[in-house]
């Protein structure tokens, strides 16, 4: 490599670098942040690839946790439905609009 190709390599991992440590601070946030798609990185620098792997796999299992809190939620909403769908009206039913 010669000297003139360092510093984009540099710019290029520096930039890799601060992306990384947003998506990892994202990762273990309970909230989420609205993303888009860097555009001009080029290619994960390869010393950066294994990071950037680790990372894949959390949010992947974040994924996992979210589903299952969202599958539990859904189950809790129909019991919650089918408790108040037994229960009896407690007004009237009807309007007599004749008298």
């Amino acid at each position: 490599m010669s000297p003139d190709d360092v510093s984009p390599h540099r710019d290029r991992r520096s930039a890799w670098e601060a992306l990384l440590a947003s998506l990892e601070q994202d990762a273990v946030r309970e909230t989420g942040t609205a993303w888009s798609e860097p555009a001009g990185l080029g290619p994960v620098p390869r010393e950066l690839v294994g990071r950037a792997s680790r990372l894949l796999a959390a949010q992947r299992d974040r994924i996992q946790a979210l589903e299952a809190d969202r599958r539990s939620t859904a189950e809790h909403l129909g019991a919650l439905r089918a408790v108040d769908a037994t229960r009896e009206p407690r007004g009237s039913v009807y309007l007599d609009a004749s008298a």
